[in-house]
């Protein structure tokens, strides 16, 4: 008669069964597992330039203020601060003071130079508009109706020179120390017989608003907001005048390309230059930022309004401003005009020292000079 117990030997093997089952199983799920996280790398690899630049478009942490993640470009953390201001030492056109949010985004680190800017043209052929003969029904339409056609010899490609009179001359006419000369383009920044060469590390100039936005379509940027110019240009200091702090000269050093001595007229070269400097020639702001006052000039990607500040001051926090849809300039009433910020080697307390983060001026996009370039951005407006 057999017993219904099972032999020890029985159970062994079925608990040897099961055990290989279950390793089998766990195999299995290992199998699976791996080839899911390899699936995970490999895509990770693929989507990491978009990420890359895709940083910033949410509120999520990114880079520390001023660090490099783009090269080139510093990130600029969201945040919120006091643009404009109420100083009684400013502009009209600066007042009032309010308070504005603005998301993360990267920014050059310094100006784009003339080599930068000589690989554009020479890859894509681009002509500058002072490398083209102005077009008259276009400026037709910036100026009073009945405005007289200038001669045709005034009809030809060139740009505006700043060239400093033989002596003092009242500050209310800017003819005094800016003239047109034909054949001045951002190779040929004074003039035909000037050139860039020795001068491949300073800011390009000469380019108008449409040179920029066309550099910066071909390179995937953009030209930076008025609000997001501001910000980064204060480098985290909130309500100073100056990106370094409330003195112009702290402890006696110059911490910006101005202009020193008798303005137009006669230029001390103090700072140790009476034209453009390289870019990386004086100290960076807090947020690793060259030349964010003087130098020259920078487009932004804002149309210009006399009285924007004072509209949004009424509205309490502004969210990521972008500026006016048009321009509004009491003074010149059929003006197309771009913000432009920061100052340049022409600036002077006697005049109009500009070198500070609040101060703006409206300029036509069609115009180019000596003392105006630009700088980029990138991410979400």
């Amino acid at each position: 008669m057999t017993s219904g117990r099972r032999s020890p030997r029985a159970d062994t093997l079925d608990l040897a069964a099961v055990r290989q089952a279950r390793q089998r199983g766990l195999s299995a799920r290992l199998t699976l597992v791996g080839s899911f996280v390899l699936v995970l790398f490999l895509l990770g690899l693929w989507l990491r330039p978009w990420l890359e630049t895709a940083v910033g478009q949410d509120e999520g942490p990114g880079p520390g203020p001023g660090e490099s993640v783009q090269p080139g470009m510093r990130w600029i953390p969201a945040g919120e601060f006091t643009m404009g201001t109420d100083d009684n030492r400013s502009l009209p056109n600066e007042r009032p003071a309010h308070r504005v949010r603005v998301n993360a985004f990267w920014i050059d680190e310094h100006l784009v130079t003339n080599a930068e800017f000589a690989v554009f043209a020479e890859t894509t052929g681009y002509a500058t508009t002072a490398e083209r003969a102005p077009v008259w029904e276009e400026i037709q339409k910036q100026l009073p109706p009945g405005t007289p056609k200038p001669p045709d010899e005034f009809l030809v490609p060139g740009s505006l020179v700043f060239t400093p009179p033989p002596g003092p001359v009242p500050l209310d006419d800017l003819s005094a120390w800016w003239r047109w000369q034909p054949g001045a383009n951002w190779r040929h920044p004074e003039g035909p017989a000037s050139s860039i060469e020795g001068r491949e590390a300073h800011p390009v100039v000469q380019v108008s608003w449409h040179d920029a936005a066309a550099y910066a379509e071909w390179i995937g940027k953009r030209l930076p907001t008025e609000a997001e110019w501001e910000y980064a240009a204060r480098g985290g200091l909130d309500q100073q005048r100056y990106p370094w702090g409330s003195e112009a000269h702290p402890r006696g050093r110059h911490l910006a390309n101005t202009f020193q001595g008798h303005f137009p007229d006669h230029q001390t070269a103090e700072d140790g230059f009476a034209g453009t400097s390289p870019v990386h020639a004086f100290p960076p702001n807090g947020y690793a930022l060259y030349d964010m006052a003087g130098n020259v000039w920078q487009w932004t990607g804002d149309f210009y309004s006399a009285t924007e500040f004072a509209a949004r001051a009424s509205q309490g926090l502004c969210d990521n401003p972008t500026g006016p849809t048009k321009t509004y300039e009491p003074t010149d009433p059929y003006a197309v005009q771009r913000v432009i910020k920061g100052g340049s080697f022409l600036c002077h307390p006697a005049y109009c020292e500009s070198y500070r983060p609040s101060a703006r001026r409206g300029t036509a996009p069609d115009t180019s000079s000596s003392h105006v370039g630009f700088r980029l951005a990138l991410g979400p407006r």
